[in-house]
């Protein structure tokens, strides 16, 4: 088996045997060395083994753990915001939340994004490279190790588009499932896409249960072309079909995830045209998908300097819902986690690029 990755934490057990063994090392090695790496035990730092095999796995190929740069705790709820370090000095951010059923990490994909989302701070700057596997594992991996408490559930829906990272998005998804290690089941993992037809119709053949949330953000072609260019490239029409095509093949809910901006996709007449829009593709013949079980999640959009785009009074945002919800569509407003330490991804990193 060849081996292209170039971290220790981006290894599959079998590779990391085929390393082990390459090192003259016996095949054990790898099973004492997996579980520990997940749980952020560095080779240097575990007892079981010598420091000269330590020295000689991680001079084959670097343990490259997320450093802790910046934690911000919110005195409101308890959402943690983590602000990472990465070994080349790029920074990414994490985000813990707190809820009745346990733990949940938004983690990042990409240092930086680009998508060019209108409304986005991860994207202001552009994309500057892909994660590896063990760089979006680690996130998960040091928050829980920092906290002390185990997390249960993970999003995709940090900084970078998950899917314009596939390759090492897929990698880390069976990574953290691996019973060896951390161990969080895929039905535990949602994966946010601005709406990467070809990924979503890349991963829907993996036989992976996660859930898939789509960022759709308006439902009329002109509107969704100004903020999110992504449109340009797979229209509303395309985008939707697909994710017909994803619950026919995974049988797994989707969740579209609607950001509302005032004055641009939040007036009376854009909630009669989304559940128009929704219920035609989705629901339209009883032979295509009369079961599809449509959930909008309303994100008022978090006021960010560089855009100047704001979110629509209460009241508008209300009766947003309420339009949706009379058209047969079940539409919940996301509440605002972390509201003291500006929870959302994109801006800590960016202001800790200011600032240095």
């Amino acid at each position: 088996m060849e081996n292209k990755q170039t971290d220790l934490l981006s290894l599959y057990p079998e590779e990391l045997t085929e390393l082990i063994v390459s090192l003259g090392e016996p095949k054990y090695r790898a099973g004492q060395i997996f579980p520990a790496l997940h749980k952020g035990i560095r080779p240097s730092a575990m007892t079981n083994i010598s420091k000269a095999t330590a020295e000689k796995i991680e001079n084959a190929l670097p343990c490259r753990m997320p450093e802790i740069e910046q934690k911000l705790v919110s005195k409101v709820d308890g959402t943690v915001k983590y602000l990472f370090r990465l070994h080349d000095g790029e920074c990414i951010e994490s985000v813990v939340m707190r809820y009745n059923h346990g733990n949940t990490i938004c983690v990042s994909s990409q240092v930086g994004c680009r998508m060019g989302c209108a409304f986005c701070a991860s994207t202001i700057g552009g994309k500057v490279r892909d994660l590896t596997a063990g760089e979006i594992l680690g996130q998960v991996i040091v928050a829980s190790a920092d906290m002390g408490e185990r997390i249960s559930n993970i999003v995709l829906m940090g900084i970078g588009e998950p899917m314009d990272n596939y390759d090492n998005v897929l990698r880390f998804l069976r990574l953290v499932n691996d019973e060896r290690g951390i161990c969080i089941g895929y039905r535990h993992i949602s994966l946010s896409t601005c709406g990467h037809v070809d990924g979503i119709r890349r991963l829907m053949k993996e036989d992976l249960p996660i859930t898939l949330s789509i960022s759709l953000h308006a439902a009329d072609d002109e509107v969704r072309d100004k903020i999110m260019p992504i449109n340009k490239r797979w229209n509303v029409s395309e985008l939707l079909a697909a994710c017909l095509d994803w619950w026919r093949a995974t049988g797994r809910r989707i969740s579209f995830e609607y950001t509302l901006i005032d004055g641009q996709n939040s007036s009376p007449a854009d909630a009669a045209h989304l559940a128009g829009v929704l219920n035609s593709a989705l629901r339209g013949k009883p032979s295509r998908g009369e079961k599809f079980p449509i959930h909008v999640n309303l994100i008022p959009v978090n006021p960010v300097r560089e855009t100047g785009l704001m979110p629509p009074a209460p009241d508008k945002i209300e009766a947003f819902r309420a339009a949706l919800e009379k058209k047969g569509i079940r539409a919940t407003v996301r509440r605002k986690l972390g509201p003291d330490i500006n929870a959302s991804c994109g801006q800590l990193r960016r202001q800790h690029k200011e600032e240095n």
